[in-house]
């Protein structure tokens, strides 16, 4: 066995003496090596070393092809459950009108409830750079149009170039 992820199995296991959990689950007490492997062999399963630092180490009779489909069958489902954590972005610029700002804070809303960041947003062109005031009240107008109690404000309005940017974050259920 190449890829045994540092478990010893069968002949591997190279101390005299172990401690046995067989295939039952029954603890046998503390037994030679060459004992045990003839107990494993007997019931066509596996010595497996679940516990290589324990005194004296901690062997169990198992069936390792099924037990190593059980672990990987464990780690898959772990990464299932994982929520990966996605950013989103919305552009608007300062001279926004009513019902597309309405749209935008909807849109917005939206990825929130989705459980998704959001980055919220504007662009200055040209003169708009004197009236970096603008920029604000947009974003404010934005909060205000959003459910309360459903972000959090992650990072609050800051320019960073010719940008100005906010990013919200959904408040955990």
């Amino acid at each position: 066995m190449a890829d045994t992820k540092g478990l010893r199995i069968n002949e591997q296991i190279r101390v005299r003496e172990i401690r046995l959990v067989d295939d039952e689950g029954e603890k046998n007490g503390i037994i030679s090596t060459i004992e045990a492997l003839k107990l494993a062999k007997e019931r066509d399963l596996d010595l497996v070393e679940v516990s290589p630092n324990a005194n004296p180490p901690v062997c169990k009779i198992l069936n390792y092809g099924k037990y190593k489909f059980e672990q990987e069958k464990r780690l898959r489902d772990s990464r299932k459950a994982q929520k990966t954590l996605k950013l989103k972005e919305i552009r608007m610029q300062p001279k926004i009108g009513a019902g597309d700002l309405d749209t935008k804070a909807k849109h917005v809303q939206e990825f929130l409830d989705e459980g998704d960041k959001v980055k919220v947003t504007i662009r200055f062109r040209g003169r708009e750079l004197a009236h970096t005031e603008l920029g604000f009240d947009v974003l404010n107008e934005v909060l205000k149009r959003l459910n309360e109690g459903t972000f959090v404000v992650e990072k609050p309005a800051a320019m960073e170039g010719r940008f100005m940017s906010l990013t919200l974050n959904a408040k955990a259920k």
